[in-house]
């Protein structure tokens, strides 16, 4: 073939590409607003095709529709199929809901190293969540030796994502000194990063440090506050019973006026956001 013919060839393999993946991607977006609509059959029939050709999006969707019955019948192990299929393509959301489902023995047999092996490769791309569960399965020694450095490890880079369960379990390291050198003004700043986002494990250790005086100045009245919230926040359970007791004790420590300050900086707070 000559040369000019060998220009030819491949200006026309590129333009049949190019018209190709055209109408792919107008499909993709017309299945992706109905999706957001709620028209979920008319999602599914544009995903199903585009899912079957390789499309990790349409993948990822069609496993969702399956995980959570949208639009069909709810079926765990045909989602984690469909899960499966965009996350050997690199999907990382995908890979996470893997993790997760192996995790649970959900649609598939529970496997805490298949678990982990999905969270890591998840987490490698940025995805905080799995940051944060592989984390956890390294404190815990789950599907993978415990080791409580390389739990910190994935707690931080959850954490730095501004992830506030991976900033509470960071601060609950520090304090602790477990897998980073005890550190109560560590514990302190990632404890006020989730308890300012309204995690409210968080609120109840900070008002802890803050009644201590452990890597904070001691200060009954944000204590209390930090109690207070946390008390309107946590469902009923040993951890709401120790909001209110740890409320209960500090107020009988203050004046009038203190607590009366404490509950008002509590009515203006505000949470943040991610």
């Amino acid at each position: 073939m000559s040369g000019t013919r060998w220009v030819l060839a491949l200006a026309s393999w590129a333009a049949a590409t190019a018209a190709t993946a055209a109408p792919a991607a107008a499909d993709f977006k017309e299945g992706l607003l109905a999706f957001d609509r709620g028209q979920y059959a008319a999602a599914r029939r544009a995903f199903e095709p585009l899912a079957a050709g390789g499309d990790m999006r349409a993948q990822f969707l069609i496993g969702k529709m399956y995980a959570h019955g949208l639009g069909v019948a709810t079926n765990s192990a045909t989602a984690a199929v469909w899960f499966r299929a965009a996350a050997a393509q690199g999907h990382g959301e995908a890979q996470e809901l893997l993790g997760l489902w192996y995790y649970l023995g959900k649609g598939v047999p529970q496997d805490y190293r298949e678990s982990a092996k999905w969270y890591r490769m998840a987490a490698e791309q940025g995805n905080a969540a799995a940051g944060l569960n592989l984390g956890l399965m390294y404190y815990k020694g789950l599907g993978v030796e415990r080791n409580y450095e390389e739990a910190a490890r994935w707690h931080r880079l959850a954490a730095e994502r501004t992830y506030e369960e991976a900033r509470f379990h960071l601060g609950l390291m520090y304090q602790r000194g477990e897998g980073v050198p005890q550190d109560y003004a560590e514990a302190a700043k990632w404890y006020r990063r989730a308890a300012e986002q309204g995690f409210a494990e968080a609120q109840v250790n900070l008002g802890v440090l803050y009644f201590e005086g452990k890597g904070v100045p001691q200060d009954y009245v944000r204590a209390h506050m930090w109690f207070n919230l946390a008390a309107a926040r946590l469902p009923p359970g040993e951890d709401l019973e120790t909001a209110l007791s740890n409320r209960a004790i500090i107020a009988k420590l203050m004046t009038d006026d203190q607590v009366a300050e404490a509950q008002r900086l509590a009515s203006r707070w505000q949470p943040l956001s991610r």
